[in-house]
C-alpha cells in the first residue's frame, strides 16, 4: 500500500465514524460532512490505487 490508499482509508473509515455520530445526535450537517470525508478518501485511494498501477506496469517492462 502507497501513502495515498492508507490516508484515503482513514479518511473514509472516520467520515463513517463522523456520519454515525451526526446521526446519533442528530446533526444533518456533521452527517453531511462525514460522506464527505468518505467520499473523498475513496478518491483518495482511487489515486493511490492508479499511482500504484502505474508503479507495478513500470517496474515489469
Amino acid at each position: 500500500m502507497n501513502k495515498d490508499q492508507v490516508k484515503g482509508a482513514v479518511k473514509d473509515i472516520s467520515g463513517k465514524v463522523q456520519e454515525e455520530a451526526g446521526k446519533l445526535v442528530g446533526n444533518k450537517h456533521q452527517q453531511t460532512e462525514g460522506i464527505k470525508r468518505q467520499l473523498a478518501g475513496k478518491l483518495q485511494e482511487t489515486v493511490g490505487d492508479l499511482k500504484k498501477a502505474v508503479k507495478d506496469a513500470k517496474e515489469d517492462k
